[in-house]
């Protein structure tokens, strides 16, 4: 379930991990978590038309799938601050159009 290259996956309302003891990677569990945050505030389905979109567009731009992935605005918020154990609770409403750019 998990793309090749990648660690874990959110679909709501499930953070998938690539192995179990990715559990106890507390960033990585975070970062996820802050996607799960991203979700419930787009209603979930415009969150992956939103990313979808953004990715497509991202990838046109840089011609490059990786570097496209690390520039969604969704990705971009969550990397920034996946090491802040605090940031969700912390976090704004649609904070990750911050990452827009």
């Amino acid at each position: 379930m998990i793309p090749k290259g990648y660690t874990g996956i959110t679909l709501f309302p499930f953070i998938f991990l690539k192995s179990k003891s990715l559990k106890n990677n507390t960033v990585l569990i975070n970062h996820e978590k802050i996607h799960l945050r991203q979700q419930i505030e787009l209603l979930i389905l415009p969150f992956y038309l939103w990313y979808g979109l953004e990715f497509l567009f991202r990838y046109y731009q840089h011609k490059n799938w990786f570097i496209a992935y690390k520039n969604i605005s969704f990705e971009r918020e969550a990397f920034a601050n996946d090491a802040d154990f605090q940031y969700i609770k912390n976090r704004t409403f649609w904070q990750f159009l911050k990452y827009l750019r």
